[in-house]
């Protein structure tokens, strides 16, 4: 590699990772919390669930659901319950996270939704690979069928991360009150129907879904938690907002539009901070 491509490098490492080392440190220890969560809780499920809750919650809640079925809901739950599946997820989550790239003109919806992404399908592998729990019967699911283990429901786990965290990164952008509301309804209650879609096609327990639904939601108030602090961390040392597509990076060598102390906004927090002419403004 010759010395103008390695200089390239150090140039685009100083403008667009250094800025955001505070939020990939704190998500890496969040991540790290949230795996411990899902092992301590692999650690324990068996003897919380496995007699009372297949006999109080899961068992009656999948026959109420067998109640429900007919021919052509069948196949719409089915469609549903795809789009969190190991194709339709990734597929949505992309589109969404690009979405937020191009309206915010920066990378941190890739970094807080892919970062999370990550550590949810880690946090369902290790949980599915320690329990080792069935699934429902084939007689009582909705074929096709799935024969992976059954704890956590990764469905509900994945799609409560992302959907958590577009949601919550579409709100800074959105100054209505009511719009933001209607954004946070609409995001829940896909969560909810997704979740509530494993059980309807006897594909998972109740209670791997409410699991999937906790550990999701504590992942995503982690993750909000790093972003949090990360525009406290550079509004204390006045570094100014991290960079946007427009707007390069405040990095105290003076090289990329300023150092700490030169010149740099006041306030650190970029968060509803008005966009680029004809965009939304920028998310924090």
């Amino acid at each position: 590699m010759n010395t103008g491509t390695l200089s390239w490098w150090a140039r685009r490492w100083g403008k667009w990772v250094v800025p955001y080392a505070a939020l990939w440190v704190t998500m890496l220890i969040g991540g790290v919390v949230v795996v411990v969560l899902a092992l301590l809780s692999a650690e324990v499920y068996d003897d919380v669930v496995d007699d009372a809750g297949l006999a109080n919650l899961d068992k009656p809640t999948l026959g109420m659901m067998e109640q429900l079925r007919s021919p052509g809901l069948d196949a719409f739950v089915t469609g549903f319950t795809n789009i969190g599946g190991g194709i339709g997820m990734p597929i949505l989550a992309s589109i969404l996270t690009a979405w937020l790239i191009w309206t915010s003109r920066t990378w941190r919806p890739l970094i807080l939704i892919g970062g999370a992404a990550a550590v949810s399908v880690t946090a369902t592998s290790l949980g599915k690979t320690l329990i080792g729990r069935a699934r429902p019967d084939h007689s009582d699911a909705v074929p096709p069928y799935e024969n992976s283990p059954s704890f956590p429901s990764g469905h509900t786990l994945n799609t409560t991360v992302v959907i958590g965290l577009v949601v919550y990164l579409a709100c800074l952008q959105i100054q209505s009150t009511a719009a933001r509301a209607g954004l946070i309804v609409a995001g829940g209650s896909f969560i909810f129907a997704m979740g509530m879609s494993r059980v309807y096609l006897g594909h998972h327990w109740m209670t791997d879904v409410i699991i999937g639904w906790v550990l999701g939601l504590a992942w995503v108030g982690i993750v909000i938690l790093a972003h949090r602090l990360f525009h406290a961390i550079r509004h204390r040392e006045h570094a100014g907002p991290a960079p946007t597509f427009d707007h390069p990076a405040h990095l105290r060598d003076g090289a990329a539009g300023g150092g700490a102390g030169g010149g740099a906004p006041e306030d650190g927090d970029d968060v509803g901070a008005p966009g680029p002419a004809g965009r939304p403004p920028a998310a924090g």
